[in-house]
This record gives C-alpha cells, sequence and structure tokens, in this order.
C-alpha cells in the first residue's frame, strides 16, 4: 500500500482528559485508503526541541466525512506541542503506514479487542471495520481508574464493552486478564494494543485457551521507514523493524 504525505486540516478537537486530546482530520482531496492496525506519522511544526515525527495510531476514518481520527497521548514534548493544535491548523503527515490486524473470513467466529490506555486507539477503527463485515465485537478496555477510559461512547456504538480499572471505580476491579469474561465467554481471535506487560499477558492466556491472537506493538519509533533500527522486535523470523513489519503481530510470531 503506496504511503503519501499530506496537510491534514484539523476538523475537531477535543480534550478527553487531562492526558488525551483527540484530533478529527480532513483534507481537500479524497483521503487515501487506510486499514485497521496502520498508523501515521505527525510533523511536529514550532517545537525547536522536536526534529522527529510522531508515530500515531490511526483511531477511526470516516469516508463519508472525509475524516482521519487521532488519538494523541500528551507524553513529552513532541505530543504535547500536537495537542495544542487547534480547528483550521494543518498537520503534515504521512500515512498510511505499517501492517494491519487480520480480519476472519468466517462471520461466525467471536472476536475479543482488548485494549489499555492509549492501546484502545487503534482498536475503533478495528471494531468499526469488524461490524461492517457482520461480525459482533466485544471490548474489554482498561485503564487505571474511570477517568482514563476513553472514548467509551464511540465503542458502545459498535459491540458490547467491558471495562476493568485498577482502582475499581469502573467495571471490575483490576487487570484485563483478570475479567470474568474470560471465564464466561469463548472466543475465537484475540485482538490487542496497550502497555507491553498487558499485551504479554493478554498473549499467554490466548495461547493458554489456544485463540489466535494479535497485537500491536507500541515500540519507540523514530522514522517510521525502518531506517533507523530503533523499533526492532525479536522474532521467529530474526530482529525485524516494527514501524515496517509491524505494528501488528501474531504473537506466534514473537519470542515473548
Amino acid at each position: 500500500m503506496n504511503k503519501i504525505i499530506l496537510d491534514l486540516e484539523v476538523k475537531h478537537r477535543e480534550e478527553l482528559n487531562a492526558n488525551y486530546v483527540l484530533l478529527k482530520t480532513t483534507h481537500i482531496d479524497k483521503l487515501p485508503l487506510m486499514l485497521p492496525g496502520q498508523f501515521a506519522q505527525l510533523r511536529v511544526d514550532q517545537e525547536p526541541a522536536v526534529m522527529l515525527r510522531r508515530p500515531i495510531s490511526i483511531n477511526y476514518v470516516d469516508y463519508d466525512k472525509n475524516e482521519v481520527w487521532f488519538l494523541i497521548q500528551i507524553a513529552g514534548k513532541g505530543t504535547a506541542k500536537l495537542a495544542e493544535t487547534k480547528i483550521g491548523d494543518t498537520i503534515n503527515t504521512i500515512l498510511p503506514l505499517g501492517s494491519t490486524f487480520t480480519i476472519p473470513e468466517d462471520i461466525s467466529q467471536i472476536p475479543l479487542l482488548v485494549g489499555g490506555g492509549v492501546g484502545v486507539a487503534p482498536l475503533l477503527f478495528l471494531g468499526d471495520e469488524l461490524k461492517k463485515r457482520g461480525f459482533t465485537p466485544t471490548f474489554l478496555l482498561g485503564a487505571r481508574s474511570q477517568k482514563d477510559l476513553l472514548q467509551l461512547n464511540d465503542f458502545e456504538k459498535l459491540g458490547r464493552v467491558l471495562t476493568t480499572t485498577e482502582d475499581g471505580s469502573q467495571g471490575e476491579k483490576g487487570f484485563v486478564t483478570n475479567h470474568s469474561i474470560f471465564k464466561e465467554a469463548s472466543f475465537d481471535v484475540i485482538y490487542t494494543c496497550g502497555p507491553r506487560p498487558m499485551m504479554e499477558a493478554v498473549a499467554a492466556l490466548a495461547k493458554q485457551k489456544e485463540i489466535e491472537c494479535e497485537v500491536s506493538l507500541e515500540n519507540m519509533m523514530a522514522c517510521g521507514i525502518g531506517a533507523c533500527l530503533c523499533c526492532v522486535e525479536k522474532t521467529t523470523r530474526g530482529n525485524v523493524c516494527t514501524c515496517t513489519e509491524g505494528p501488528v503481530f501474531n504473537t506466534r510470531e514473537l519470542l515473548w
């Protein structure tokens, strides 16, 4: 899939909480085809201390409105500057980049989408695609507390939403892998994105239950084109760049 450079205009900006901002962007021309799991490299302007673009998951694509959404977690100078973007501003963007989630051919299969923190970002786009193809996705979303659960209203439009919080302020108390759904229901495929320990725990649970599992890795990236080698992941195929061979991997490929 060809990647292109676009100056995307910010159409909507929403502060979800103190650490997360949702940007809905558009372009004068029709947006290119993007698939769930892919990401974009966003240039940070007017911040001399930030030289490199920031890799941001494609949160959602609305082709009817010609919009692509980005969920920005404020984690440093670069993302803080992106979060300050105002309606009408433009963001120079390279997209789409990376690999995609695998959609089952058999619509009788039951998918579970597990996200934690900003890792919920690619799962909204994936859930929308699954629903369009006739699946009924279940979402299991984890966070530290109720205020850290993101985009629940959007997820609820696509399927069943379950939550966990570490402090018990919403949903079941604890981590996603401790949720009672794993005892009450069975699934054919699991997709997950979030903190690495969470993804490793989900992958281990999937392996134990002999369930297919795909993860979207959040390795640190710089160039986004496989040149700098800072996002290398060890796999059964050897060391690969997450930005070009991933970010989505079947857990059978990973040396976890």
